[in-house]
Order: C-alpha cells, then sequence, then structure tokens
C-alpha cells in the first residue's frame, strides 16, 4: 500500500510517501519520497510559535513539498489535466480557507498526472487548529481530485507508532507489533501523556500533566537563563557540558508529584522553582547556568521515569514506549535505557520531531484495520484527545 502524508500540526510543514508492505515478520515500511520544511527561524522573534504565521507558511509550503516528494519517489508525471466545473468549484470551496494555496493547488491539478498512491493520511489533530486546518484542507482537495480516501491521523498515535520503528537501511523501516499490553511515555512541547494499549491501535490515557507538558517547562527554563527559541536542546546542550565537566551540584530542585499515588505530572511548580532560584540568587555565571540546567534536566528525568516504571508495574505492561519531540533528549534516553527492565522503544532521532512519516504509518495501520474517514466531515481538532 502507497500512502501519502500530510503533516502541518505546529511549525513543521512535511509531506511524505511511504510503501507500506507486510512480510512472515512484521510491516516493511519503505520511503519513496519525503520533504520538511521547518518554520524555526520564523518564530524566533516571537520565543514561540505564532499560530496565524504558521498557517500562512504551511499554506505556502505544501504544495512545493508535495512536489518534492513525488519527484524523489519518481512519481512526478507532468501533464495537461482537464478538470471539471463541479471539481474546480469543490476544490475552490475546500481551499477556500487557505489564500494563496487555492491558486497554487490548481496550477498543479492541471499540470500533474494523478500519482500511484492508494491513501492519504494526514493528521487532524491535535495541535494548532489554524495550522492543521491548512494542512486538513489539503488533504481534502487531493482526495477529490484524485478520487482516493482520506485517513484522518492523531497526531500522538503518530508518535507512538514511529518510536516501534527499526531501521533497517537508507529510507527503510520495519515494524513488529509488540507485546501488549504497552505503556506508551508521549513527551512533546504540548503534551506529557502515560498511555495504555491493551489491544492494537486503542488508547487509554492512564496519566497526564495537570499544567505545563515537559517540553514546554523546557522552553520557560530556557528564556529564564536567557537561551535562545527552541530552548529545549540549549538547555540539554549546558546540562550535558555540567556532566561532562562534572561541576559541583550546587543547586536542588523538587521533583513535583514524583511521590503521588497517580500517574499525572505537574512541570509547573519546578519550573517556578526555577524562577525563584534565579531571583535569590542573583546573575548566574556560565557554569552555574549549566550546573542549574543540569538539575533541571535531571529533576524531569527524575520524575518522567518514575511515573513510567509506576505505569508499567500498575498495569503489567510488556512493553513501553518513550516517544514525541522530547524524546530526543539523550539524559531521557539514556535513564530509560538504563532502567527498563521490560523491552523500550526508543524511536530513531531523525524521526523524534514531528514528521510526516509517523503520520503515514499510522495511516497505513488505520486503513488496513479498515479504518475509513469522511472526507466531507474532516476537520481540524486542536485540542483532539487520544483516548
Amino acid at each position: 500500500m502507497r500512502i501519502l502524508s500530510i503533516e502541518t500540526s505546529c511549525d513543521e510543514t512535511a509531506v511524505s510517501i511511504l510503501e507500506c508492505t507486510e512480510t512472515a515478520t512484521g510491516t516493511n515500511i519503505i520511503v519513496l519520497g519525503n520533504a520538511l520544511l521547518s518554520q524555526i527561524d520564523m518564530h524566533k522573534d516571537y520565543g514561540g510559535v505564532y499560530p496565524m504565521l504558521a498557517k500562512r507558511a504551511h499554506a505556502a509550503n505544501l504544495v512545493p513539498l508535495l512536489l518534492a516528494s513525488l519527484e524523489e519517489a519518481e512519481m512526478l508525471h507532468e501533464d495537461t489535466q482537464a478538470l471539471s466545473d463541479e471539481l474546480r468549484n469543490t476544490i475552490g470551496t475546500v481551499l477556500e480557507r487557505e489564500p494563496g494555496l487555492s491558486e497554487a493547488f490548481l496550477e498543479f491539478a492541471l499540470e500533474t498526472e494523478r500519482p500511484d498512491i492508494d491513501a492519504i493520511a494526514v493528521t487532524y489533530g491535535p495541535g494548532l487548529e489554524p495550522a492543521l486546518w491548512v494542512g486538513v484542507n489539503f488533504a481534502r482537495a487531493l482526495s477529490y481530485l484524485w478520487n482516493i480516501p482520506v485517513i484522518g491521523v492523531n497526531h500522538l498515535e503518530g508518535h507512538i507508532l514511529s518510536s516501534l520503528l527499526v531501521v533497517e537501511g537508507e529510507n527503510e523501516f520495519s515494524l513488529k507489533k509488540p507485546a501488549l499490553p504497552l505503556v506508551s511515555l508521549v513527551i512533546s512541547g504540548g503534551h506529557t501523556e502515560l498511555v495504555l494499549t491493551k489491544e492494537w491501535l486503542a488508547y487509554e490515557k492512564i496519566g497526564e500533566t495537570r499544567d505545563d507538558a515537559v517540553g514546554e517547562a523546557y522552553d520557560k527554563v530556557a528564556r529564564m537563563l536567557g537561551l535562545p527559541y527552541p530552548g529545549g536542546p540549549e538547555v540539554s546542550k549546558l546540562a550535558t557540558e555540567a556532566r561532562e565537566a562534572n561541576l559541583p551540584r550546587t543547586f536542588t530542585l523538587p521533583r513535583p508529584m514524583k511521590d503521588s499515588n497517580d500517574l499525572d505530572f505537574s512541570f509547573s511548580g519546578l519550573k517556578t522553582a526555577v524562577m525563584y532560584l534565579i531571583k535569590s540568587h542573583g546573575e548566574l555565571s556560565l557554569d552555574e547556568k549549566r550546573a542549574l540546567a543540569r538539575e533541571f534536566e535531571d529533576a524531569v528525568a527524575d520524575v518522567l521515569w518514575t511515573k513510567a516504571e509506576k505505569a508499567m508495574h500498575a498495569t503489567n505492561a510488556a512493553s513501553l514506549v518513550l516517544g514525541g519531540g522530547v524524546s530526543a533528549n539523550s539524559n531521557i534516553r539514556n535513564i530509560f535505557k538504563d532502567r527498563a527492565e521490560t523491552t523500550l522503544y526508543v524511536p530513531d532521532r531523525t524521526l523524534t520531531g514531528d514528521n510526516a512519516i509517523m503520520i503515514g504509518i499510522a495511516g497505513y495501520f488505520r486503513r488496513s484495520a479498515g479504518y475509513t474517514t469522511d472526507v466531507d466531515g474532516l476537520g481540524a481538532q486542536g485540542n483532539l484527545s487520544l483516548a
């Protein structure tokens, strides 16, 4: 099955084409085409993602990225096509909320043959709703143009399933369904959730943050330390330098909710503790910033592992997934690898950020399981829950 996948949930625009094949041992995935543009430089001045700016960038980027992905997959065939007035009107109506995209899309449609694609997968939530709508409407327009089904994909499911991929070679992965029950810890800029899977593609949320997501806490602490956006990698860089230099542990931070009887998280208090520490201490030297970054990162990792371990014991889970953008953090990855007593799945670093490959994987398994999405009724859901 060939899947065209689209991701526009935040500040990455991505389009991929996957070829998925069932084998005797699992699923083989070949990435035929993959194109991604990050908007980080556009949002630096705002200290975070500005939704309407992200929306406009997605609208400008989608057709060029689709062309690039099709060309890489050797599926781009130029030819003059005729569109009925009815189809033109339908596409125009679908894309009327995306200024500039409608014109680029129609030009693409009139000059390009239908590729050999079986289905379209698109993120419809969670995420920034204005950004999500651009990808959703683009997918709907392609579905009408090519008369092929579209599958709405939950962004968090994409993160979980991409963590199960094993790299087999350049642009090639395999996936063998894990032993169940499976506990997944999804950590990103917008989410910190523990999710239980007892049946394939079925989810139960068993823990979540009550305030800040872990990635959000990283970014806020980075601003307190005067670090540039995006702050997470910058905090991690300082923390790594502190460990490598074996700097003295001059700061102590709390581990909020580490010992609570539930599986929820709270990082707002940790962020506030950093703020008060800086205020009481005064200006920090570079080594003091490094030491504070290390203590913050150690506190985060300590809480994340403790809660994941509790979830494993409470559910008798056979497997553990660590996924999402913050799963790229080396310290967190190392702690989970060192302490996990059951099978641990950690994503390849190339798949930790938002990408279309993970959306295509989820779309493939949803389609294979018989799930369908009504193209007329498909819409963006910024607060979409996985369970």
